[in-house]
């Protein structure tokens, strides 16, 4: 009987304090998280949609697309990971975001996991609790299936720490860790390739845990690995048409016209705006002079920690010692890689609150930013530094507890937002059953009117995307552009009194009264006796 309790208690898996905090704020933000997603919170839009389409046409089996459609470089792994659960259910908002939940559980997970090996257990605890809280911009990256993010954020952190366990001896499979580290890096490249920057440095943890081995089989499951997790990528791109291949694509997306903006500008968009609001301490309309300290300081801190790394390296002894200083230095690479990349687009200068989005990767990098905050804090703490040293501690410090305190009240205004946010889904939804009561088949609307739309009635209406000036636009998924166009009477759904309503109205004439059927939720819906086609 006492052999068995021994045997018992050995077993036993001990969660020592800092462990049981993380775990606590881990399930809290996990809770957020899905509280959020059974809201549809935040709202909805024709991106997202576009993934629910292809969950929808996977989990019916009539297509197996590898990228978003209209699209040649982002993966479908957010809807392949939903079609099973449609199948099943049928087709909603939050059974499309369930299967980011577990992601998210994952990536918390891994990054307390590799943050507890690489700096201290508490500090980790607070990197947890600092993921687990976020306003509208950075749970959006969380909960909303717009690709890649959701999955590529844990592949990281879980190559990183497979690096950080073969180079310490933790890991007995090495073959099979090295495998399973290159299947992580292949399907996170399919899926979204704004991850390439952090890829790059994890890979080099990697070679420098491995050395030798990767003259042996090592190389060969690495490559192998990676060959299998992007094989959708991989067979593409073989037999892409000229010019369609996804390097392609990207460099047509990431082309110039006209002479870009000054560095200066694109610093100060990437910095004062972007850096914020993916950290989350602005809310979706930008960033006042408050939190912009934190864009300030994003490089100087980025410096300091790569100080710190460094001296750490020199004082270690063994490789087991030095993988931490050099998962350190990668977190900080990744993050100057990917924010060197961001500053080159003129976007940076001339849209920043709008794509603030590519920056979201750098959540990966919070540990290292928030590192050298907490050690000048605790080495204060402890009464061991002198007069100046304390100062600096305190001054950490204060600096870390309003970092905190600015993304708690982020949070907090964002749930005070939730009523008016459900409102926004609310609309949309009256308007696809409005739309479908009138009887209406086949409509053309505006780009973030016409796939949301689609998705709203699971099919019942299709919708050819319209500009402003009523030609076609951005049509992601052609089979519905070429059914409208069929339709002998089609329907027009635009926002009251916008530029493509107005365009409409002048086109209709004396006809345009005769023509609406309905006007619900800030859109009008037209169904006119004949179709209006000026681009024919």
């Amino acid at each position: 009987m006492s052999t068995t309790v021994e045997h018992r208690r050995r077993w036993r898996p001990a969660l020592d304090r800092p462990a049981l905090v993380a775990l606590v704020l881990g399930l809290a933000g996990f809770g957020y998280r899905l509280a959020l997603a059974l809201l549809t919170v935040p709202a909805s839009n024709s991106d997202e949609a576009t993934f629910g389409l292809a969950a929808m046409h996977i989990a019916a089996g009539r297509e197996r697309p590898v990228f978003l459609y209209g699209q040649h470089y982002m993966g479908m792994l957010e809807s392949y990971l939903a079609a099973p659960l449609f199948a099943v259910t049928g087709p909603s908002w939050v059974v499309l975001r369930l299967p980011l939940l577990p992601l998210w559980a994952l990536f918390a997970w891994a990054m307390y996991r590799l943050t507890r090996r690489i700096c201290t257990p508490w500090f980790a605890a607070l990197v947890v609790g600092l993921l687990a809280l976020g306003p509208e911009r950075v749970v959006r990256d969380h909960l909303t299936a717009v690709g890649g993010r959701a999955e590529a954020k844990p592949a990281v952190v879980l190559v990183l720490l497979i690096a950080v366990g073969l180079a310490d001896g933790r890991i007995a499979a090495r073959r099979l860790a090295v495998g399973a580290a290159g299947l992580l890096a292949g399907l996170a490249i399919w899926s979204d390739w704004l991850i390439v920057p952090y890829l790059a440095v994890a890979g080099l943890v990697l070679a420098w845990a491995l050395r030798r081995e990767l003259l042996g089989r090592s190389a060969a499951l690495l490559l192998g690995g990676v060959a299998l997790g992007g094989a959708p990528l991989i067979q593409y791109n073989l037999t892409a048409p000229p010019g369609q291949d996804s390097l392609s694509v990207l460099r047509t997306i990431s082309a110039t016209t006209g002479p870009a903006p000054p560095l200066a500008d694109r610093l100060r968009g990437g910095l004062l705006q972007g850096v914020p609001l993916a950290s989350g301490l602005c809310p979706m309309t930008g960033c006042d002079r408050g939190p912009q300290w934190f864009g300030l300081l994003y490089p100087l801190l980025l410096a300091a920690a790569a100080a710190l790394a460094l001296v750490a390296y020199r004082r270690a002894a063994g490789r087991a010692e030095r993988v931490g200083p050099v998962a350190q230095l990668a977190l900080v690479g990744g993050a100057a890689l990917t924010l060197a990349a961001y500053v080159r687009s003129p976007l940076a200068a001339t849209e920043p609150l709008g794509n603030a989005r590519y920056l979201s990767v750098l959540q990966l990098s919070l540990p290292m930013v928030v590192w050298p905050l907490w050690t000048a804090a605790a080495s204060a703490w402890r009464g061991t530094a002198g007069v100046f040293r304390r100062l600096a501690g305190a001054s950490a410090a204060a600096a870390l507890a309003g970092l905190t305190a600015a993304v708690l009240v982020t949070t907090g205004d964002f749930v005070a937002m939730i009523g008016p946010l459900r409102g926004e889904e609310q609309r949309a939804r009256e308007l696809a059953e409005t739309v479908r009561r009138a009887g209406l088949r086949a409509v053309y609307a505006e780009y973030w009117t016409c796939n949301r739309l689609v998705f709203d009635t699971a099919e019942a209406v299709v919708c050819g995307v319209l500009d402003t000036q009523l030609t076609p636009g951005q049509n992601r998924y052609q089979p519905y552009w070429r059914e409208v166009a069929r339709a002998d009477r089609p329907g027009y759904v635009f926002a009251a009194d916008g530029p493509a309503d107005r365009r409409l109205r002048g086109l209709l004439g004396g006809r345009a009264g005769r023509a609406l059927v309905a006007e619900v939720g800030g859109y009008r819906v037209y169904h006119p006796e004949t179709a209006v086609r000026p681009w024919r």
